[in-house]
């Protein structure tokens, strides 16, 4: 459910009218909602409740870290799970307190453990048995222990799309669930380190739930080894991956209650609190992409709509072949055509849907491309010196500008000419 729905003729975000919003801050640009980022994370965070789970929700910031967003979803009660450093910053400026910050992530810097060290956080997710002796090293120069789990892979295919599973062992995540004890048993003697935990995650966009059955079978028996073998496990971190529906022809995913179930079968073995890892669930249908339609292009035998979004600005169907559904912001009369809703940038792969039927668009009109408040505008970029997309929060009728667009004079601006490069000019002009 989301809160983007036609009034008085027109599609508006809350209540406020999407033309409104491209009057003022122009197109492209990222729309969320206030209302479907609270009723999400409530309808989780109640699903896990009424099935009895010990939980902390840890909100995937990967998704959309908005500063906006974070703030949000940190006064309504979650953590944070971070994959960077600059993430966790980004988490602690919002207000989120440290102790509820897990920091996973295959590829931490000696630097980002520092970071995460002295601020404090919850608990590391580590996915080598490199990343344990580096933490460990710098939790010793620091003088203190570092919490930690080990990330295991449970080799669980989660049927979802290549670029976004992580549960097979052919991925880069994690250690294999057959040297978990051996490398748990060598964590514990790290003088650095305070084991605490087990993490697994499976992946991304996952439309049922035997997979995850499947996977918390594995972390069952895990935790059952690694208590016989005396340690202390205070927690389980389960990921996230509860997929969303991004096509109304397809069916839906299974809902946060339906989840919760599975979670609440395994939870009373577990034993312990359990940490879950919403990212998508709760932001991907709280937000919108607005383009507008540059150019009606008819091809020989296609018609193509053009517009003034590109795949530097939404990625997804490009990268991970990803169905959006499109809206006209104000419906057209007559029947349906096939349309190829394509982007300004000069790529064959620039596009945002194929063989689309819509109703009749043309120059001016508005779309909105829905389901783009995950891995949306995080994923955005400035190819073809393009403006990096602005971001509008809606609250009601109220609604505010939450990052602005960098435009290309901002972007030349950051940029260096090294004297030596000048030299050559200046050489040029006297020979």
């Amino acid at each position: 459910m989301h809160h983007f729905h036609a009034q008085n003729g027109q599609l508006c975000a809350e209540d406020v009218p999407l033309e409104d919003i491209a009057r003022e801050v122009g197109t492209p640009v990222y729309i969320y909602s206030t209302a479907t980022l609270t009723r999400h994370y409530r309808v989780f965070a109640d699903a896990l409740a009424g099935a009895s789970v010990p939980h902390l929700i840890c909100y995937a910031m990967k998704a959309n870290s908005n500063q906006a967003v974070v703030s949000l979803l940190g006064n309504l009660g979650a953590g944070m799970d971070v994959v960077s450093g600059g993430e966790l910053m980004r988490a602690l400026s919002a207000g989120v307190p440290a102790h509820k910050v897990v920091f996973a992530g295959v590829g931490k810097t000696d630097a980002e453990l520092a970071e995460g060290i002295d601020a404090g956080i919850l608990c590391f997710n580590a996915e080598s048995e490199s990343e344990l002796a580096a933490l460990s090293a710098v939790a010793v120069q620091k003088g203190t222990r570092a919490p930690v789990s080990l990330r295991v892979n449970p080799d669980v295919e989660s049927g979802t799309h290549a670029k976004i599973a992580t549960g097979a062992k052919e991925t880069k995540f994690g250690v294999p669930a057959s040297r978990a004890r051996e490398i748990y048993a060598r964590a514990a003697q790290m003088p650095g380190l305070k084991v605490v935990g087990v993490d697994m995650h499976i992946g991304s966009q996952i439309t049922a739930l035997e997979p995850f059955d499947a996977a918390f079978n594995v972390l069952g028996d895990l935790l059952d080894a690694l208590r016989s073998d005396g340690h202390p496990i205070e927690h389980v971190d389960v990921g996230g991956g509860l997929g969303v529906p991004y096509d109304d022809a397809v069916a839906d995913p299974p809902r946060p209650e339906e989840y919760a179930a599975v979670v609440a079968r395994h939870s009373n073995r577990f034993g312990c609190q359990v940490l879950v890892e919403p990212g998508r669930m709760i932001a991907a249908n709280a937000g919108i992409l607005l383009t507008r339609v540059v150019h009606r292009k008819e091809g020989d035998g296609k018609t193509f709509l053009v517009v003034d979004a590109a795949m530097n600005d939404l990625i997804r169907p490009t990268l991970y072949d990803a169905h959006h559904e499109i809206r006209p912001v104000r419906p057209a009369g007559g029947p349906s055509e096939i349309v190829d809703v394509v982007g300004p940038v000069c790529e064959t792969g620039d596009y945002l849907a194929l063989s689309r039927p819509l109703a009749p668009q043309d120059r001016g009109d508005l779309l909105a491309i829905m389901t783009a408040g995950a891995y949306g505008a995080v994923q955005s970029g400035t190819y073809n010196t393009r403006a990096l997309v602005p971001e509008v929060l809606v609250s009601g009728s109220e609604w505010a500008v939450v990052r602005p667009p960098m435009l290309p004079a901002e972007q030349i601006k950051r940029e260096r000419v090294p004297d030596f490069v000048k030299a050559v000019g200046q050489d040029m002009a006297r020979s």
